[in-house]
Parts: C-alpha cells; structure tokens; sequence
C-alpha cells in the first residue's frame, strides 16, 4: 500500500508559485494537498513574522512533522501532494524518510521575479526580507534526488503540465 503511493513536494524559495502549482497539480491528480506552513509551530511563525530567519533546530519539528503527514496519508494508500520550500538536501532527506516515494518538483525563478511577486502578497507571515537568506541557503536538487527542475517563467498551467509531463506522471 505505501510503497504504491507517492508524495510530490513542491519546492523552492518563498514565492517562487509553490501553492499555486501544487494545487494545480492536486487538483488534476484529485491527491489530498497540504500546505506546509500549516505544520509550523507557533514559534516558527512568530519568528518568521518578525524577520528572524529559521534555523536547522527551528525546522527539524517542522519537517518531522510533513514527514509524518505524508506517511500518514500513503499508509492511508492515498498519494499526496504539498508545498515545502525544502531549501537544504538535508530538508528533502528528511521527507524522504516518509513511507512514500517522495518526488520533489524544484519551481525555478529569477530572484527579482520573485521578489517583486512577494512585495504584492498579502496576509502572508514570510516577509520579503527573508527572501535574501532562503536564496542563500538554497540548494538545487541534486542528480541522484527524485525530482525535477522546471522554470516558472510560464502561466501556471503551463508549470503543471510540464511537471506531470517530466515527472511521466500524466
């Protein structure tokens, strides 16, 4: 059952169209989505909101706990998709561990881009200070990491269908 099932993370730095892709891809797929600041403690947010970047003590809860959603939900034998900026190989090494086959789809954009979409984005506790640091502490998916690059410089759509199309899952 969980080895049939799968988890695609929708990665990169803040901004970059994380939930708008992974609910297109949720949404065509008809998997469960999870959003994963929704697995961030009180404090992370706190921290986050005042402009204090997150450090590897701050996020081990926080992925512990998308690791053991995701493999909650393949030993449920439903196949997931959600969003994680998974910004260090570490990051992913750790959602790997879920009982899942755990896909990572690294949304690529210009940091200008990005920064000029979060200086418009409203209600959101990330404030475009921190986009600097999550550049800097990115690190791209690696050869031997399942998981695909694809740029968002196309309509949303567009990023779907190039995912599931370079993922063969469509």
């Amino acid at each position: 059952m969980a080895d049939e099932t799968m988890a695609l993370v929708v990665m990169g730095p803040s901004g970059v169209g994380k939930t708008t892709t992974a609910e297109g891809l949720a949404a065509h797929l008809g998997w469960p989505f999870a959003e994963a600041d929704q697995f961030h403690p009180p404090a992370n947010i706190e921290k986050m909101t005042s402009g204090t970047p997150l450090n590897d003590e701050d996020r081990a809860p926080w992925l512990a706990a998308i690791r053991d959603w995701i493999t909650c939900e393949a030993e449920s034998g439903r196949s997931t998709v959600l969003t994680c900026s998974a910004l260090k190989r570490r990051y992913r090494d750790v959602l790997r561990e879920a009982h899942a086959r755990v896909r990572f789809v690294s949304l690529v954009a210009d940091p200008e881009l990005v920064a000029g979409r979060l200086a418009h984005r409203k209600g959101h506790f990330m404030p475009a200070s921190l986009l600097k640091s999550q550049f800097a502490d990115f690190e791209p998916l690696q050869p031997d990491e399942d998981g695909v690059n694809v740029t968002v410089s196309m309509p949303p759509e567009e990023v779907v269908a190039t995912v599931l199309k370079d993922l063969g899952i469509d």
